[in-house]
């Protein structure tokens, strides 16, 4: 089953390659139209690992959660955590 991440690795190769060949086409310059490519390549690349990154399915438990879950807890969830 194909994913968010898997079109992500499609659409690499293909904005910096199609991109480039559409672009130089159109009637600019290799050298122009290489860091253009490349540029979009850039951001499909940060928006898959900012915008849209990569989590785990399990929530990570934060020291309020974990008070909240232990009823028999009266600590104060903002005093800082003695690491001994």
């Amino acid at each position: 089953m194909t994913g968010y991440y898997d079109y992500v690795l499609g659409l690499i190769p293909l904005a910096l390659f199609g991109l480039t060949g559409t672009l130089h086409v159109a009637g600019l310059g290799v050298t122009q139209a290489v860091p253009i490519a490349a540029g979009v390549a850039a951001g499909i690349v940060g928006h898959a690992l900012f915008v849209n990154g990569p989590v785990s399915e399990v929530a990570a438990r934060t020291v309020e959660s974990a008070a909240a879950a232990d009823p028999r807890s009266n600590r104060n969830p903002s005093a800082p955590v003695d690491a001994d």
